[in-house]
């Protein structure tokens, strides 16, 4: 008998720890699904063109604001009970904001991204415990679920509202976070151990605040989320503007980017597996990047292979991104503080990136001087990777 229960035991085991992917599904759909449907809720709503802009702004803000402390509820509660109430919030504040007029929608939509930051910052760390002896490649499971998540959203999100109206399709993601709590309940009855007053190496904690490497990979992580935003709102218009690509072939091609972006992420954690140096993995994730917006300046007829190349760079960036976070984290509390850092100060920049670009755009009547500008950006990318991705021995 005991032998039947022991394979049984470890199977329910890794279905447990697995359902770390199945949040991953939950952290983006609430976001993805505003875009596309967008225009009716300003028409419904009467919001403007720029409030409509900081309407999808707001969740990168809220990321920033919070990112910082959800190292205090991780204390305070633990990490997956932690994660559990998060859930229960983005359930609530999706499904109520729709329902709640002009001042509703712009509450829940801060609140929305107050709770997915716990999880940005959280499951990360999770995966880097329960996953030790594979972060990169469960690094990159994980993303390709968020992905695969906000990809699915997007498309939804134009049906249901065909069919029924623009609220429910905010609203319906509610009910898929509430799935996934359930889902995840599991992981909240057993104790969490209690954190050691040291990390894992044994030197006193220090802030990650003044830590150089800390820096480094907060500056990883902020290049890439400011390039990705820039592909995510401008590239159809780049393409128009610079390639003459129709409207219809360029919805074609931030659907091919967004499709490689998966590609890339579950790629590269292949050249980020070195336990101690991942400088080969960080400069390659981030040499497409600085590729495709060179080749959008110089070759804008080319459009496709660029925004191929650019969506294999954004996902292994990701990728390589949140493995730095958790390789170059010296226990569970330091590295909830150094996810929090970096995607506090990255979605920062993300949230700016795309703003940035419209203003040079419009004052100097053309796309060069912001392609050069985030070419620029995207280089630096290129050298902090080399030096963030040195042997940490």
């Amino acid at each position: 008998m005991a032998v039947l229960t022991e394979p049984v035991t470890r199977e329910r085991s890794a279905l447990i720890t697995a359902t770390a992917f199945v949040v991953a599904l939950s952290l983006r759909p609430a976001l993805t699904a505003v875009g596309p449907v967008l225009p009716r809720i300003g028409l419904d709503l009467h919001l403007g063109e720029a409030a409509q802009g900081l309407l999808g702004t707001l969740p990168l803000l809220a990321f920033a604001v919070a990112s910082p402390l959800v190292h205090l509820a991780s204390r305070r509660f633990g990490m997956e009970r932690a994660v559990f109430v998060s859930l229960l919030v983005l359930a609530l504040s999706s499904a109520l904001r729709p329902y709640t007029g002009q001042a509703g929608l712009w509450i829940g939509t801060a609140v929305v991204g107050a709770a997915i930051a716990i999880g940005n910052v959280l499951v990360p760390v999770i995966i880097k415990r329960d996953y030790a002896g594979n972060v990169s490649r469960a690094t990159g499971v994980y993303t390709a679920f968020i992905t695969s998540g906000a990809a699915i959203a997007s498309i939804l999100a134009v049906p249901i509202a065909d069919a029924v109206d623009w609220r429910l399709s905010l609203a319906v993601w509610g009910g898929l976070a509430v799935v996934v709590a359930v889902i995840w309940l599991p992981r909240t009855l057993s104790p969490e151990p209690m954190p050691a007053a040291r990390v894992e190496d044994g030197t006193p904690p220090v802030s990650v605040w003044r830590q150089p490497t800390a820096w480094l990979v907060t500056g990883f992580m902020g290049l890439q989320s400011t390039s990705f935003y820039l592909f995510v709102n401008w590239l159809p218009t780049i393409e128009i503007s610079t390639g003459g690509v129709s409207e219809r072939v360029t919805g074609v091609h931030l659907f091919l980017f967004q499709v490689f972006g998966l590609i890339g992420g579950l790629s590269i954690p292949f050249l980020l597996r070195h336990p101690t140096n991942q400088r080969a993995g960080l400069v390659t994730a981030s040499t497409p990047i600085l590729v495709a917006l060179l080749g959008l300046l110089l070759a804008p007829q080319l459009a496709l292979v660029w925004a191929v190349v650019g969506g294999l760079g954004q996902g292994a960036g990701l990728v390589a991104a949140l493995s730095l976070i958790s390789l170059r984290g010296r226990g569970h509390h330091e590295t909830t503080q150094l996810s929090g850092m970096a995607q506090a100060i990255g979605y920062t920049l993300a949230a700016a990136g795309p703003v940035v670009a419209g203003y040079l755009t419009q004052v100097t009547g053309g796309w060069s001087t912001t392609l050069i500008v985030f070419a620029v950006l995207s280089a630096t990318q290129v050298m902090i990777g080399f030096v963030a991705g040195r042997d940490n021995r």
